[in-house]
């Protein structure tokens, strides 16, 4: 399927399937040792591209459901994927840290509760 005839659900739930990937990379972690592990650090900062991709998607191709739900940061989203594919060089893992610790837990709670209340009809098939 093309990335253009996704429906808003399958990128809904791409943000929520990226967040639960870095729940479980960043599992039993504390800052220091995501600071050790590049491996972690690589995998966490691929899915918050993935997150940031995603909300981009949403922005673009369903504004009016992207402008209903405008207390969610789906252009902060696409600015921090932005910064981290394009100024890869200049990293702040504090500020990765952060956004694992304290910003991506309550947007996957978000998301989630919009996908369970959204019908049947409009989820993509499994």
């Amino acid at each position: 399927m093309s990335k253009d005839t996704l429906r808003l659900t399958a990128y809904l739930e791409h943000i929520v399937e990226a967040i639960q990937r870095i729940e479980r990379y960043s599992e039993d972690m504390d800052k220091s040792m995501f600071e050790a592990s590049e491996l972690v650090q690589d995998a966490i900062i691929r899915n918050i591209e993935v997150v940031g991709e995603a909300a981009n998607n949403i922005l673009k191709r369903y504004p009016d459901f992207a402008a209903a739900h405008s207390g969610l940061p789906w252009g902060k989203a696409y600015g921090t994927r932005n910064a981290l594919a394009h100024g890869y060089y200049q990293i702040d893992l504090d500020i990765v840290w952060n956004t694992v610790t304290n910003i991506l837990p309550s947007l996957r709670n978000d998301i989630q509760a919009l996908l369970d209340g959204m019908g049947d009809n409009d989820k993509p098939a499994a």
